[in-house]
């Protein structure tokens, strides 16, 4: 069978976990990007959070007669 060539180049990079700062690397994509890019993305995730479909909450209760609590 004939191997397809990739359209898109594998990239990887190792990085020691000791060493590595995730947040300052974050820290430095979110302030290269424009304000108004920033405020398009937290847009977006809050739509995210909040669009998921509300449920009634179903939880089961038991009544307790007041004759029966001690």
């Amino acid at each position: 069978m004939k191997q397809k060539k990739r359209k898109m180049a594998m990239v990887s990079r190792q990085v020691s976990m000791s060493d590595h700062n995730q947040d300052a690397e974050d820290l430095q994509y979110w302030l290269s990007k424009s304000p108004a890019d920033r405020l398009a993305c937290v847009t977006y995730l809050v739509n995210q959070y909040h669009s998921g479909v509300l449920q009634m909450d179903k939880t089961k209760f038991n009544k307790i007669k007041r004759d029966d609590i001690i």
